[in-house]
């Protein structure tokens, strides 16, 4: 059954982005109301949304089609979420002080779904200090927020104002509406490549883009962990609220995820880690005067091995495996070997799977079992990854 989302517009020049983002709600298969207040409608009209929801948008509190329904109360009660976007510093004050003077407060305040604000104003308004308390206080009463970016706003000033990118807004429409299995655990995520100089503009590197780690990462944060991805280098765009460290190395990489290893529950080592590195690295470009290159390499340090040996009480451990011959024999060699309570293996060979798509073929193997997953999305697979690892801790 589709989720139902309501979602506030307010008086603030970012009124016309929430357009889009409710018509990319409606291709994700929500139902979406909108409400919004008197001021948003001088930036956008009503009709503008209503072809896109169609279904009516309400701004009046006493424009209640059936008198024996009162409106901002009835259409709150099968809400999943309330969503307000952008919200004005005026409307932050409103809800923060329970001002129900509008459709939008009064719903808003009647409604008892989980909440989520994302601001949009001028950098002095939203530093001000009336507007950071009562961002506070909503935040101690469990409203989240998706916190604006800095920028060259609409006034001409630069600073912090700008609504959040949609992307963001749309990750933690996904977090407030997922359970949140993972609550008060830590989790530990690798992703990505990593890359080995051999002179100053070239390098050894894979071809691993990290989004199998970066979907992991983003399933943990909206299932409620607190998240550590430690990433190589990659195009992604970085998620929110994770605690992103960027490496280069793989050096780099056994630093971060060894350093960050004992505080945390759960480590899920996806990284494509490079096995080998330069023993040396030229100073200067290497010009092409051989018909041959050789170049001596040296066995990089293997990270989930010493993650495996250093593993503390109840942590659980997981690793990755991608080979072209035999790979359900190594994968079983490897959860043994570096002491993992389950390897995710990769079917490098099969369409669908390895290494750039948005798509993933798997076996996941524990000390007991062997389960097959067939043609997946990298998020879909994700979310199967970490239900698993929580059985395992149970």
């Amino acid at each position: 059954m589709s989720k139902k989302i309501i979602v506030g517009i307010t008086g603030s020049i970012a009124a016309f982005k929430s357009v889009q983002l409710i018509s990319d709600l409606i291709k994700k298969d929500y139902i979406v109301d909108v409400m919004m207040s008197e001021s948003a409608t001088r930036f956008i009209t009503p009709v503008c949304i209503q072809s896109l929801t169609k279904r009516k948008v309400y701004v009046d509190t006493f424009d209640d089609e059936n008198p024996a329904i009162i409106t901002h109360i009835d259409i709150v009660k099968d809400a999943d979420l309330f969503i307000i976007v952008p919200a004005s510093a005026h409307t932050i004050a409103k809800v923060t002080y329970g001002m129900a003077d509008n459709m939008l407060t009064s719903a808003f305040l009647a409604a008892t779904c989980p909440k989520l604000i994302a601001p949009a104003m001028n950098v002095h308004m939203y530093e001000n200090v009336a507007t950071q308390e009562n961002i506070k206080i909503l935040k101690q009463r469990g409203i989240l927020f998706v916190e604006p970016i800095s920028g060259l706003l609409a006034c001409g000033d630069i600073g912090k104002g700008k609504l959040a990118d949609e992307d963001d807004i749309l990750e933690m429409i996904q977090y407030a509406l997922t359970p949140k299995s993972l609550h008060g655990k830590k989790v530990l995520i690798s992703a990505g490549p990593t890359q080995e100089s051999i002179d100053p503009v070239r390098f050894i590197t894979n071809h691993s883009s990290g989004k199998m780690g970066y979907a992991i990462a983003k399933a943990a944060f909206c299932l409620g962990a607190e998240v550590t991805l430690v990433s190589g280098p990659t195009t992604l765009r970085k998620p929110y609220g994770l605690n992103v460290i960027n490496v280069l190395t793989a050096n780099d990489m056994y630093e971060a995820m060894i350093s960050h290893s004992s505080s945390n529950d759960i480590i899920i080592m996806s990284a494509a880690v490079g096995d080998y590195s330069s023993t040396h690295i030229e100073d200067e470009k290497i010009k092409k005067n051989d018909d041959h290159l050789q170049l001596t390499l040296q066995k990089n340090k293997d990270i989930l091995y010493e993650l495996g040996q250093n593993k503390k009480e109840n942590q659980i451990i997981c690793g990755f495996a991608m080979e072209t011959s035999d790979l359900i024999k190594h994968a079983k060699e490897k959860l043994l070997k570096k002491n993992c309570n389950m390897i995710v293996a990769n079917h490098l060979k099969t369409e669908g799977a390895g290494f750039q798509g948005d798509t993933n073929v798997v076996s996941i193997l524990t000390k007991d079992d062997i389960q097959e997953f067939g043609l997946l999305s990298k998020e879909e697979l994700a979310y199967k990854i970490i239900n698993l690892l929580i059985n395992l801790e149970a």
